[in-house]
């Protein structure tokens, strides 16, 4: 029995999986040899810009040009791929509530603008396989009692127990349709206008799967599996993390591994850190990458407090299951800064402070609904440079950029995958108009730039804006010019202060070593080296002695 039968005979048992396993081979048949084979193996040359397919305007022209252009002339050699935000037609949620998995939002452009921007970088694309648009023809079907979509979304009535299922949001969990038998209700998981889809008819999986595969065939490298960790519904249970959601991914994974086994899964489950990484599955038969949704929070707490322990405790952990796996590292997102991940890690009087620190400095908070009723912070809704600095505090811009710059060091330096979000890498500053005008917190970090508007702030030497670019630059290029940050490659946590995220990075063929040093403080910090010759990795200069002063938010990456 091969892993597909395996998989569809778990989940929707032996007397289907023989017919369902020959749909799925013929669909494999079809696809053979149309996914162009792009052998990439990752190395420390890889960084991944996150990005909306409208993140830059100009006049007169499709947005996906206008970002195609700009990032081949500020980004090439910089990041090897761009994560482009959902590009699809929608109808909320700025593209998480797809109309039409199979098309580009004209407004944005079109696919061949999708295989231009793949010719210089590699691609991401979401996968909201979790629900779809209340406008979506599938769920329209589904409204006017056509047979095809009948079961394609899950009807509840008030017999079914829901009473544990787990919920990311304060919205409802059901919102009512007027339907041809009458008023019915379906599964809201994040808000009325994102219907989820009922993976029990097995329809859904082979729709999703085709879908996936002409992604695939469009260039995707990255699958991004968006809030994955909800789409298997049992009443009676959380309804979050079931068995039959990680085989509907090992399922996919045995797919794409038949025909595209270069694209890379990649899963996006918000919660707890234990709970996250167990998308991995066995090392081998589950996602390639797991965001590493702890990493924002703790970072955040870190520079806060100008305390590293905790920080430097929970990343001596971070040991993936195989050699083929690896965490995606980020500090910023179209998100907020999830907290689920950290409860467990920090202290609960912590992450009030991280709540009652990102009210201070102008952001919002949102909560989710738990079981017993009550709610609790969720996300902090803010940009990272003002969640780092507060809009309304009077402190030097250098100081400011320093301490951003450091926490996005500590990111860089980690094994694994790095993420950067557009607005980080270019200095933006919070966007509270776009909440008013929106009515939505994470709207605080979504503004989409005009062109003539941020080439003219890059071309000013002291803007905000170039000084961040130029930093990031940096450590870009440090990164990319040493194997010993290779994402598969080793990691030790060096405990040399308690205000200093330290730690070496080790190649894969062990025979370049770096040395990275964060000081998370505003204060001079002494530090003993390693013994070993060491050069610094920015200035190419030799370091002399064992000990070593580091400034205020001081990043040292030393070659030895």
């Amino acid at each position: 029995m091969d892993d597909l039968y395996s998989h569809l005979t778990y989940l929707y048992g032996a007397k289907r999986s023989p017919q369902l396993h020959g749909r799925v081979q013929s669909m494999l048949d079809r696809y053979r040899g149309r996914i162009p084979r792009r052998e990439h193996a990752l190395s420390e040359q890889d960084a991944i810009l996150i990005a909306y397919g409208d993140q830059i305007i100009a006049p007169h022209e499709k947005p996906l040009q206008t970002l195609n252009a700009f990032c081949r002339a500020h980004l090439a050699g910089l990041v090897s791929g761009i994560h482009i935000l959902p590009f699809f037609p929608s109808s909320s949620d700025d593209g998480f509530s797809v109309v039409d998995f199979r098309s580009v939002d004209p407004a944005l452009g079109d696919w061949q603008d999708i295989a231009l921007l793949g010719e210089s970088f590699r691609l991401m694309f979401d996968a909201v396989i979790n629900h779809v648009s209340s406008r979506s023809a599938w769920f329209q079907g589904f409204l006017r009692g056509e047979p095809r979509y009948r079961d394609y979304f899950l009807e509840v009535n008030d017999a079914q127990d829901l009473s544990h299922v787990v919920r990311p949001r304060t919205s409802p969990l059901l919102t009512s349709f007027a339907a041809p038998s009458g008023e019915t209700q379906v599964w809201t998981t994040f808000s009325a206008d994102q219907v989820d889809l009922n993976y029990k008819n097995p329809e859904i999986l082979l729709e999703i799967l085709e879908i996936l595969l002409g992604y695939a065939e469009r260039g995707a490298s990255y699958l991004r599996l968006d809030a994955v960790a909800y789409v298997w519904k049992e009443p009676g249970t959380p309804c979050i993390h079931l068995p039959q959601t990680h085989r509907v991914i090992q399922f996919l994974r045995a797919a794409l591994n038949q025909i595209a086994p270069q694209v890379q899964l990649i899963t996006e489950t918000n919660v707890a850190h234990a709970e996250n990484i167990s998308y991995f599955g066995d090392g081998t038969n589950e996602t390639q990458l797991v965001y590493n949704f702890a990493l924002p929070p703790l970072i955040l707490h870190s520079l806060q407090t100008s305390e590293a322990g905790i920080l430097s405790q929970w990343a001596s952990t971070l040991v993936p299951p195989s050699e083929n796996t690896a965490f995606f590292n980020f500090l910023a997102s179209h998100d907020g800064i999830g907290l689920n991940a950290v409860r467990g890690i920090l202290p609960e009087a912590e992450i009030h402070r991280l709540v009652e620190s990102t009210l201070d400095h102008g952001g919002r908070v949102s909560g989710k609904h738990n079981l017993d009723g009550s709610q609790s912070p969720y996300e902090l809704n803010i940009n990272y440079f003002d969640a780092l600095s507060d809009p309304g505090r009077d402190e030097p811009q250098d100081l400011q950029i320093d301490r951003f710059i450091a926490a996005h060091a500590v990111m860089l330096s980690l094994a694994g995958l790095p993420g950067i979000y557009f607005h980080s890498l270019f200095g933006s500053r919070g966007w509270p108009a776009g909440v008013k005008q929106t009515g939505h917190n994470r709207a605080i970090n979504r503004e989409k730039l005009p062109l003539e508007m941020l080439q003219v702030e890059l071309a000013q030497a002291g803007s905000l804006r170039l000084q961040v670019f130029k930093r990031f630059r940096q450590l870009l290029l440090g990164r990319r010019d040493s194997p010993a940050f290779h994402p598969y490659g080793r990691q030790r946590i060096l405990d040399l202060h308690p205000a200093v995220f330290a730690l070496e990075r080790v190649s894969l063929d062990g025979r370049s070593r770096a040395i990275c040093l964060h000081n998370l403080s505003p204060r001079r910090v002494p530090v003993g080296l390693p013994d070993g010759v060491h050069t610094d990795l920015f200035t190419s200069e030799s370091l002399l002695g064992t000990r070593i002063t580091l400034n205020p938010y001081q990043v040292l990456w030393a070659k030895s």
